[in-house]
């Protein structure tokens, strides 16, 4: 007997195998919404805070209660103080915000795209970073007075280094071989700036623009705190003297509110305007 080495081996069907009903009960697991989780610690605080204060623990001229500090804020809404206060200082940031955006992101451009600007610009910047800038606040009274100029001025320059320094940091950044690949392909001046390089910074000044948000909030409290009578900054130096703490905690918690919406505010343009880039967002 000869064996026909030509011929199709048999093979059995494989045995069908059903998925465990652990798997299946894995699969069908509810999942938290992410907002929902994200909520979960300032709720947490927000729970310890108002367990604190109903025991007694704390009394309330140390730490006023959450239902007491509301109702600071109520009567400051409906007095019309709170939006007289709250435009003043909105303002005074959206001023200075622009101001220093604008300037950081043009000397970041100047210095980045050119070696001589850098050597003109750069070292200026980096030794105006190492001083505080709300340092600056008895220089600019006796420069300006005590108008609206300084505290514009010292809201700008808080805005003005993050932005420079992460701008500046983001074009020199940018991948060289990518720069090169533009060349090769034909790609003029402009082109690579407007279509290479500016777009890879893009994420580094957004970084900045955050940290330029939180330099603005704060030296807005410096800058209300030069003979001012409006703004959130003066509100809480009268609750101060006033030993009003249900006032000086709504006014933190205002800016946070507004930190956070600054915040969101920034990311909302991360997304929208980043949505080439495929980064890494996590497990």
């Amino acid at each position: 007997m000869t064996l026909d080495y030509r011929a199709e081996p048999t093979t059995a069907a494989p045995p069908v195998v059903d998925v465990p009903p652990v798997a299946a009960r894995t699969r069908r697991r509810f999942r938290v919404p992410r907002p929902v989780r994200r909520l979960a610690g300032p709720v947490l605080v927000l729970a310890a805070w108002a367990l604190v204060c109903a025991t007694g623990l704390v009394g309330p001229q140390v730490l006023p209660a959450p239902w007491s500090v509301l109702g600071a804020g109520w009567d400051l809404a409906v007095s019309g103080k709170l939006w007289f206060h709250l435009s003043a200082s909105l303002e005074r940031v959206g001023l200075g915000l622009v101001l220093g955006v604008v300037l950081g992101t043009a000397l970041a451009v100047a210095s980045g795209f050119a070696r001589v600007g850098e050597d003109l610009i750069d070292s200026t910047v980096q030794l105006f970073k190492s001083v505080p800038h709300v340092a600056l606040v008895p220089l600019l009274i006796v420069w300006f007075g005590i108008n609206q100029e300084p505290r514009i001025i010292l809201i700008t320059a808080g805005v003005f280094v993050p932005v420079y320094i992460n701008t500046f940091s983001a074009i020199r950044g940018v991948d060289r071989d990518l720069v090169e690949a533009a060349k090769a392909f034909g790609a003029t001046r402009r082109m690579l700036v407007t279509q290479v390089v500016l777009p890879g910074a893009l994420p580094g000044f957004l970084v900045g623009l955050r940290f330029a948000l939180a330099a603005a909030w704060l030296s807005l409290v410096f800058a209300e705190t030069i003979n001012t009578n409006q703004g959130l900054g003066y509100l809480m130096s009268l609750a101060q003297t006033l030993l009003q703490t249900d006032v000086m905690m709504f006014t933190i918690l205002t800016y946070a509110v507004i930190g956070l919406l600054s915040y969101a505010l920034v990311k909302g343009l991360e997304h929208r305007l980043l949505r080439w880039r495929n980064g890494y967002e996590g497990a």
